[in-house]
């Protein structure tokens, strides 16, 4: 019973980990949140007791006397490896973060979030494997790099930003286009058709920027106030 009491502790143990990143995931509108990720270290955790454990039993009873010796004459042969499970773990967790990896309008979303889940995979085993303080220190390593450098990469990244928006004529456009540029922002796709509309035509255009952080939410609504009859439709 102790070690079964002991098993429990080490999900319980990887579950709170896992669950405190998938928070952090949760709270940033990730594809992957809480219970992705409490799952992926609660699973985790399991398959590395059942596979330096699951198999005592039948060693036990090769074991026992009277028993015909494993490696004896008889040709058979119990060859247990605690790290084959494990490595499918890690091969198997691939999959779920292939599916949190999104390819949309030239930009790729999901990589931190499927990076996570792998690590978070890993913290699992290492409670599994009873190993808590390495699993605790990497799950703080995980939040430094989930939450400093997303303070840090908030003044000094860039983002990618699809932003649409109409414009009376296509001189409005080309003088939008060239303030973009001066203001650091690096355009990579750039979409623009005219429509009908009750005072003539309007240029429909639809751009991909990419931006500095910091000038993100604070700077490109008034940046596009400043030409008359530009109205932005949708920021992305």
């Amino acid at each position: 019973m102790e070690n079964y009491t002991e098993f429990i502790l080490r999900l319980l143990f990887a579950g709170v980990l896992g669950g405190a990143i998938g928070l952090e995931r949760e709270y940033r509108a990730k594809e992957a949140g809480f219970r992705t990720h409490f799952l992926v270290a609660l699973g985790s955790a399991l398959f590395m007791v059942i596979s330096q454990y699951g198999f005592m039993e039948l060693l036990e009873e090769f074991a026992a006397p009277g028993q015909p010796d494993p490696a004896g004459d008889s040709g058979l042969a119990i060859r247990l490896d605690p790290s084959r499970i494990a490595s499918q773990v890690v091969t198997g967790i691939g999959f779920i973060g292939a599916g949190t990896i999104i390819f949309q309008k030239h930009v790729v979303h999901g990589l931190t979030t499927a990076a996570g889940l792998w690590v978070t995979a890993a913290i699992g085993m290492a409670c599994g494997s009873g190993l808590y303080l390495l699993s605790l220190a990497a799950t703080l390593f995980v939040f430094i790099a989930l939450e400093a450098m997303n303070f840090l990469l908030r003044r000094i990244g860039a983002r990618n930003i699809s932003v649409k928006f109409s414009a009376p004529d296509q001189q409005a456009v080309d003088l939008i286009m060239q303030r973009l540029r001066r203001i650091g922002a690096e355009v990579e796709n750039y979409r623009s058709e005219e429509r009908p509309s009750p005072n003539g035509t309007i240029h429909c255009v639809a751009i991909d920027v990419k931006i500095l952080r910091r000038r993100y939410r604070r700077r490109l609504v008034d940046f596009m106030s400043e030409f008359d009859g530009v109205k932005i439709e949708e920021i992305e």
